[in-house]
């Protein structure tokens, strides 16, 4: 399973090739996943933020993002997945999260 040194796709031995179209259906498929994930994800979190508007609860619960932060570091090392990118992919994700809070209290002021 070698290639040769020209780079040339076309002299890449063809279970290489398969090999790599089977990993990489393989991350199209994860993806895939992690988007619908998500979607999922943020349509409970437009629910929280309607109720948190609706009972004029802060767009943030800083305690709360700092027990999933931790949360998810501990899940992440025992996926053996580097904690501190988990850390960044959720806190990334809580940043939209209370965007997304904030613009839906601000909907709710401006209605009233």
């Amino acid at each position: 399973m070698t290639t040769s040194s020209t780079g040339n796709a076309n002299d890449v031995d063809p279970a290489v090739r398969a090999e790599l179209a089977r990993l990489r259906e393989s991350i199209d498929n994860i993806d895939a996943a992690v988007v619908h994930m998500l979607a999922e994800r943020f349509k409970c979190t437009q629910q929280v933020g309607h109720l948190k508007a609706a009972h004029q609860l802060p767009p943030a619960d800083p305690s709360r993002e700092a027990h999933q932060i931790d949360r998810l570091r501990r899940l992440a090392e025992n996926a053996r997945l580097d904690p501190a990118f988990a850390e960044k992919l959720l806190n990334f994700i809580i940043a939209e999260v209370i965007r997304h809070h904030e613009r839906i209290a601000d909907d709710v002021n401006s209605a009233q």
